[in-house]
């Protein structure tokens, strides 16, 4: 095989020079040789002066790709051909234009125009030239031509790569932030072009009203991305190609994570953090998944189909690269929260908030096989974040249980817990779908005995109830929560010495449940009307046994019956019924004037009820035995009250009139 001097083969083509350490590449660290010397005028374009004294260029290109053709399909590939002077001529000329290039303003003006779009079809006849000859045997004039050729493309790929770090490093760029429409900015410039027409930042694709720009490119800018990238490419430059792409990207992004005010925080931050505080770092931290799932990987996504609408996977390949990396930052918050242990109840509606969260951005990766690992990972992170949840919400039975005060509520009000609960029920089930999800994630995630556990959980929390069995979890967690709260309120309820307000305490607690569940559709859904049906029977129930703790006794008072002695009423025993009733009625108004009902149309159902079976029997038996009564002082000592007063006082019942438990307790 003849030699070929000075070859260093890297795939298809000689490498000349030192190769950029990645660092570099990334960076754009490295300088070209002969960069700086000024020796264009400001408004030349250097481009223009070179080519418009070589009038014979298009000719040449000509002769050039008809010479690569001619060898690549009908030249005898035994020996080594002969190489035609436009070859040199060619080379000289490339060469030329290369220095020139390198020699002018790096601040000249960013874009390409037809010159350039020849200067890449050059730059494609010079790779296959080299990939060309080298399937030919070598003898001087063949090495030379190789080696010379490689040099000057090995210079070109420099200047490409270069071009390439300057078209899409942004902190060489101009653009600000926001984007004043009236005062256009021009960003900084690269050598490749010194036309004049302003290159401005274009309006983005998302804007949230703040005036947000990403990615800070123009479409000619990023069709000269493109270019670039082709060249660099098809000559076997791909992996300087990505490793600029990547890093200057990778960059930009992080510079975006800060524009948006996202910050890491450790887990030692997270441990001296009152909750207060951790609260909004996770709106922090949900706002900007948001922005990535709605606009960033979606910008970011098109951005590198742009730049690589050629090389399809090796788009995607970008993009699931730089997507991980921020990825891989964003999951390092929940996996730290999750390591926190001591969370309260009321803390699971933040934790669905980053489930949901991680669940649109796993949606937001997309389906590419490249992606699979971090879907992976981050659905991962997302299971995680449910079994927090779940560990939360199991929070709310131990809550129920552990609350064993003895002291009942005053005046027989709503309890605490009730509120709490039910109050804590109806805002978990805006996320309802969400819960059915964690607990099916949880289940699945279980072993047989837990299933086992489950299965039976299940079968108590339908059994004797009528209801329907339902196949969520979360529905049959749900249910069992209810039926604590039913135990733990008879159970507090039995805490009351007086029965009439004992079951006063059951009526405000039960109607309360009852109209926070009908308040909600989804706890309506799966407690079942069967269940608010036995709910609705109970408090009926409960009513009827108030009025007969409370009011049987004024009833018998005003029984018809045992006043008569020897065929004739008795005075004696008629005034001692009055006198009873009188006694019973202003006990029962003193006292349950300061009982509270709280639901209005409870408090009107009891009053109606009370003085439906009151007022009709004192009137009946006042009309019936006032008449033995001398006129006078004497019948207002015994008859105390109308029926108008009676109702009236009724009508002030449970009302938790502190005024009156006052003066009855300073009569006491």
């Amino acid at each position: 095989m003849n030699k070929r001097l000075n070859s260093e083969k890297s795939g298809s083509f000689p490498r000349f020079g030192r190769r950029r350490s990645k660092r570099e590449l990334e960076t754009g660290s490295f300088k070209l040789k002969g960069l700086n010397p000024k020796v264009c005028g400001k408004n030349q374009n250097p481009v223009e002066l070179f080519w418009k004294s070589n009038l014979n260029h298009d000719q040449i290109l000509e002769k050039v790709v008809q010479f690569i053709e001619k060898l690549a399909s009908g030249q005898d590939k035994s020996k080594a051909p002969e190489i035609p002077n436009f070859v040199e001529s060619f080379l000289k000329m490339v060469e030329s234009r290369i220095a020139t290039y390198e020699q002018s303003e790096a601040s000249a003006k960013l874009g390409f125009n037809e010159e350039y779009t020849s200067f890449f079809e050059a730059v494609s006849c010079l790779s296959k030239i080299v990939n060309t000859l080298d399937e030919f045997p070598f003898d001087s004039a063949t090495t030379s031509c190789f080696n010379r050729a490689g040099s000057v493309h090995h210079r070109a790929m420099l200047l490409s790569e270069y071009q390439f770090l300057a078209l899409l490093d942004i902190s060489k760029r101009n653009c600000n932030v926001t984007v004043d429409s009236k005062t256009p900015k021009t960003p900084k410039q690269s050598f490749f072009n010194s036309n004049q027409e302003t290159d401005r930042c274009v309006k983005p694709e998302y804007d949230s009203g703040t005036g947000i720009v990403f990615p800070y490119f123009p479409p000619q800018s990023v069709a000269n991305m493109n270019q670039v990238a082709l060249a660099m490419i098809s000559a076997g430059y791909e992996e300087e190609c990505f490793i600029v792409y990547s890093g200057l990207r990778l960059k930009a992004l992080d510079f975006e994570f800060s524009n948006q005010g996202y910050e890491n925080v450790n887990m030692e931050d997270f441990q001296s953090m009152d909750w207060e505080s951790l609260e909004g770092e996770i709106d922090n931290w949900i706002h900007i998944v948001k922005y990535c799932t709605t606009n960033l990987f979606s910008v970011e996504r098109k951005l590198c189909n742009s730049v690589f609408p050629e090389h399809s996977l090796i788009a995607q390949k970008l993009f699931c690269d730089l997507a991980t990396s921020l990825t891989i930052r964003l999951l390092n918050f929940p996996n730290a929260i999750v390591l926190i242990k001591q969370y309260s109840a009321e803390k699971l509606f933040k934790f669905l908030d980053i489930y949901e969260t991680l669940r649109d951005l796993t949606s937001s990766l997309g389906s590419e096989l490249s992606a699979m690992d971090l879907i992976s990972e981050t659905s991962e992170t997302q299971r995680r974040v449910g079994e927090a949840a779940v560990t939360i919400f199991c929070q709310l039975e131990n809550s129920i249980k552990s609350d064993n005060g003895r002291i009942p509520v005053a005046s027989g009000a709503v309890h605490p817990l009730t509120r709490y609960t039910m109050n804590y029920l109806k805002y978990a089930c805006e996320y309802k779908d969400t819960l059915e999800l964690v607990f099916q994630q949880h289940y699945e995630t279980e072993g047989s005995t837990r299933r086992k556990v489950q299965k039976q959980e299940s079968k108590n929390a339908i059994e004797d109830n009528d209801r329907i069995p339902k196949t969520s979890h979360f529905s049959v967690k749900l249910m069992m929560v209810m039926d604590l709260l039913d135990a733990k309120i008879e159970m507090k309820s039995k805490f009351y010495r007086d029965p009439a307000l004992r079951y006063i305490f059951l009526m405000n607690n039960g109607r309360y449940i009852l109209q926070k569940i009908k308040g909600s559709t989804d706890i309506d859904e799966i407690m079942g009307p069967s269940w608010s049906g036995k709910r609705t029977s109970d408090l009926r129930q409960y009513h009827k046994n108030y009025q007969r703790e409370t009011w049987r006794k004024v009833l018998q008072c005003l029984n018809h019956e045992g006043l008569q002695t020897n065929g004739k009423v008795s005075k004696a025993i008629l005034k001692g019924r009055f006198k009873n009733f009188n006694t019973l009625f202003d006990e029962i108004h003193k006292t349950q004037s300061i009982w509270m009902v709280s639901d209005e149309q409870l408090k009107s159902e009891l009053r109606v009820s009370i003085s439906a079976v009151v007022i009709p029997a004192y009137r009946s038996f006042l009309g019936r035995f006032k008449p033995h009564f001398d006129s006078g002082k004497k019948a207002e000592k015994y008859i105390k009250y109308q029926p108008e007063d009676i109702e009236g006082l009724i009508d002030k019942l449970f009302e938790g009139n502190m005024t009156s438990m006052g003066r009855r307790r300073h009569n006491n």
